[in-house]
């Protein structure tokens, strides 16, 4: 039974980790805590350790997140199922790339998704970051406040405040965020 799970949650996870490999984080740090299958102890060690390696992260952590949960098994099964919808959906998008690409929804949602992703990232680095400590200062850069998109700024603030509230799960973000940028993307 564990391996069904470790599919699917690695399923799940290949699907809606808009972003790439780092985009995986919130949801390895939401198993971390929905299986107790590692630790975010283990999860900082599969940072580390994907970061260092050669290879995509995500498919790197996938690969020792399953490692830890079922061994070789478990690691072959959960990297096939954090890449298999990243393949079956890029097949669907390059059958039907004129389309996506004129689509004003399809843009808007993107515009919605980044700042989305952003605030994902950034609550599992918080998490993170309890466990590493953390040094250094910031580099002051010339004119920063004309480079900034305010609304993504605004919708990363309200979706970071959304997730360390409520803790749902980060597909509901990512669709909230996809909304969001749809409707952005029509009143702009």
């Amino acid at each position: 039974m564990t391996f069904l799970y470790l599919f699917l949650e690695f399923f799940k996870t290949g699907l809606f980790a808009i972003g790439g490999g780092m985009a995986t984080i919130p949801f390895l740090y939401e198993l971390a805590g929905k299986y107790s299958w590692y630790t975010t102890s283990d999860l900082v060690n599969m940072i580390a350790i994907s970061e260092s390696t050669p290879g995509p992260v995500g498919v790197n952590m996938a690969t020792f997140a399953g490692y830890l949960v079922g061994k070789i098994p478990g690691s072959i099964l959960s990297t096939f199922a954090l890449v298999l919808p990243s393949y079956l959906i890029i097949l669907v998008i390059a059958h039907m790339l004129d389309k996506f690409q004129k689509n004003s929804y399809v843009k808007n949602a993107f515009e919605g998704l980044r700042p989305t992703v952003v605030g994902l990232l950034s609550v599992a680095s918080f998490a993170i970051v309890k466990v590493t400590f953390l040094t250094g200062e910031a580099k002051k850069m010339k004119d920063l406040w004309t480079m900034l998109d305010y609304k993504a700024i605004v919708l990363f603030i309200l979706l970071f405040a959304a997730v360390m509230k409520f803790k749902k799960h980060p597909i509901l973000y990512i669709g909230v965020g996809a909304i969001a940028g749809i409707l952005l993307g029509a009143i702009a």
